[in-house]
């Protein structure tokens, strides 16, 4: 990369004095998974007060660097574990964030509403969320949703890759026409308790059906638009037109498969060549990464840019109006990021970009911080409301949608 024109290093410092005001509330974050995977939760063995870049994504310095302000840590739980391993993985999951924030209270502030969010900003502290990724964690209970909530999970992303239950996902067959009468209850439940509806991973169907159904704000905590690359896992211009009426944000993701065509197909040639290898796509293993580097050796892998993720971003703004967008990276949740975000110190270089492009500091302070905050801030005032008319949902998946299909 050639070095940087004076106008470059004005606009990045403008950038980053914008961001130490309003800095970075990020949707989607994976370390905890990443803890799980490589030291099964030994903190010891990946110090994030020092730098990680040999292993992770994210660190403490780098979160900084970044100017993050505020995450929601991902307690992600793989779609092929299911019942009861599910929940157990979850639990780990968010034992791992509560460890983290206890460990390090210098820099991390446990943070379960729109208020501790500002406190910690004013205290400077990384404000710390949670959100469950997958609805196959609740393992079609609402009990454990009510738990997970009393735990501190603040977001449910409806599924991940594999359609469940009660809820069709974008990336498996769709079953249920979006949710289930029971699917539209957990959405209801989650309204009820202040928990913000995810509709990142889920099909267009669901996404309408949650829009109907809930009376709370959305979240898409790490989804980028359809129009610009036509990927299933991006959000279709029909819903991003509905988000000023129901009061949601979408946050722009820089997963290159997601949002660059050419990486898209690149992805698809890839995963054949693992699966033709007897390997699973998500596979990490050193026979899985030796196939990958031999194929990307034979067809280069397309990079994306900060300009192909400000591109979504500004179809985003367009569509769904600057006080409706946001931004989840989904560090440590992929292999390849693009050129300029290969990390979460890369936000300062983004935002230098958007106002290169035009952007206002007004828009940026919503994009970065504000709209975050009001979404949950309106998701616990409807809570609020709602709790005053009815007490918490008892009803069964069995109730509501019928006996399982044998071998469902």
């Amino acid at each position: 990369m050639s070095h940087m024109g004076h106008e470059d290093t004005e606009l990045l410092a403008r950038a980053r004095e914008l961001l130490t005001a309003h800095p970075v509330v990020d949707g989607h974050n994976d370390l905890p998974w990443r803890l799980r995977e490589q030291v099964r939760y030994d903190l010891d063995r990946r110090d994030i007060a020092a730098d990680q870049s040999a292993h992770l994504h994210t660190d403490l310095p780098r979160l900084r660097a970044g100017r993050v302000g505020a995450q929601f840590w991902s307690v992600y739980v793989r779609s092929d574990l299911a019942g009861g391993d599910a929940v157990v993985a979850v639990l780990e999951q968010i034992d791992c964030v509560r460890r983290l924030i206890e460990r390090y209270p210098e820099d991390l502030r446990a943070a379960f509403t729109a208020d501790d969010m500002e406190v910690a900003r004013a205290e400077g502290s990384i404000a710390s969320l949670m959100g469950a990724e997958g609805g196959h964690s609740i393992a079609n209970s609402l009990g454990v949703l009510r738990t997970l909530y009393a735990l501190g999970v603040r977001y449910m992303t409806l599924t991940h890759n594999d359609t469940i239950d009660w809820a069709d996902s974008a990336t498996d067959e769709a079953r249920h026409g979006g949710l289930t009468p029971f699917g539209e209850e957990v959405v209801r439940e989650m309204n009820r308790l202040g928990m913000l509806v995810d509709l990142s991973h889920v099909s267009p169907g669901t996404m309408r059906a949650a829009l109907r159904v809930s009376q709370a704000p959305v979240l898409f905590s790490h989804s980028s638009t359809r129009a610009v690359c036509d990927h299933v896992r991006n959000i279709p211009d029909d819903v991003l037109e509905r988000l000023p009426v129901n009061g949601g944000v979408a946050m722009a993701t820089f997963v290159p498969q997601f949002i660059l065509p050419a990486a898209a197909e690149w992805i698809v040639g890839a995963t054949a060549e693992l699966r033709a290898q007897g390997l699973h796509p998500l596979d990490q293993t050193p026979e899985a990464l030796a196939v990958q580097r031999a194929y990307e050796a034979a067809h280069p892998r397309p990079v994306a840019t900060i300009g192909t993720v400000a591109d979504h971003l500004d179809h985003m703004r367009e569509v769904a109006g600057v006080d409706h967008i946001g931004l989840g990276g989904d560090y440590d949740g992929v292999s390849f990021l693009p050129e300029g975000l290969g990390d979460v110190s890369g936000y300062p270089r983004l935002a230098a970009e958007l106002l290169r492009r035009g952007w206002s500091e007004e828009d940026l302070a919503k994009l970065t911080w504000r709209n975050a905050v009001r979404v949950l801030r309106d998701a616990e005032s409807v809570a609020a409301d709602l709790r005053g008319k009815r007490g918490p949902s008892n009803a069964s998946i069995e109730e509501l949608d019928g006996p399982a299909a044998p071998g469902a």
